[in-house]
């Protein structure tokens, strides 16, 4: 089985090594297309894969098609691969803002078709992804999706109704914590901590916070009551968050993002 990426930026080079890292594929089995030769040549450099700048090169050898491409761009690649898409293959699309509906409107035809939104921590082999299923879905192409997803990070179903809420919660949210890690960093550099280990200190933090609370499996606010000792410093802190509106600003924010998801 051979895998073919249609767009060979960050998100797509982040899957690609996770694939080859989990042994799911192996460098012969994977190829890509570029918009530019620069790009293609430097995807094959670093994981080793056939790359070109030919699309329907790409959908014509390959059994699994990942359109990793900015939505922009979906409408011209579907027109130029379509017709090479046969009903032996799968499609995955991880384009945000183009429901299943639109896209096999866009094929003019039922299309073997998943719908995937990972979010940029597939960087660093910790993505959180959405998947999202038409009802036809074969089990043998959920289990390939899934562990495909898997391989740089975690996944789970949902339907498609939900995946703006996904953005909202995952697919947007690690600006919003790059956001809270700049400003905790900012004020331990007030406090007198030079810069470099202000940013480490805040950044492994949050990372260890998170995976307390997903190995544990212990509510957030079970966990936030282990660290605030009575009247210690950290339950100052947080009656101060508390009165500027922290949570209110979170819940706010993130259903500014739902809502413009919606929109697009």
């Amino acid at each position: 089985m051979k895998i073919g990426f249609i767009g060979l930026g960050n998100m797509a080079a982040a899957m690609i090594g996770g694939i080859i890292k989990k042994g799911l594929y192996q460098c012969n089995e994977i190829t890509g297309s570029a918009k530019t030769q620069e790009t293609a040549k430097r995807v094959a450099e670093k994981y080793g894969i056939e790359t070109c700048t030919d699309n329907q090169k790409v959908a014509q050898c390959a059994d699994v098609i990942v359109l990793a491409v900015k939505p922009v761009f979906l409408p011209e690649v579907i027109s130029g691969i379509k017709n090479s898409v046969t009903a032996d293959k799968l499609v995955i699309s991880i384009a945000a803002g183009k429901s299943i509906e639109w896209l096999e409107g866009q094929f003019g035809k039922p299309v073997r078709l998943v719908r995937c939104m990972p979010n940029t921590p597939a960087l660093v082999g910790e993505a959180c992804t959405c998947v999202c299923l038409k009802e036809d879905t074969e089990d043998a192409d959920k289990a390939l999706v899934i562990s495909l997803m898997e391989s740089f990070g975690k996944a789970s179903i949902l339907p498609e109704r939900l995946i703006d809420a996904f953005t909202g919660v995952a697919g947007s949210s690690p600006a919003y914590v790059f956001l809270f890690l700049e400003a905790m960093a900012d004020a331990a550099v007030c406090a007198g901590i030079p810069r470099t280990q202000a940013y480490e200190f805040a950044a492994q933090s949050v990372l260890g916070s998170a995976k307390l609370m997903l190995e544990t499996g212990m509510h957030p606010a079970q966990l936030k009551d282990m660290v605030c000792s009575p009247g210690g410093t950290t339950i100052e802190a947080v009656k101060v968050l508390e009165e500027k509106g922290l949570r209110a600003a979170v819940i706010d924010a993130i259903d500014a993002c739902v809502n413009k998801s919606k929109l697009l």
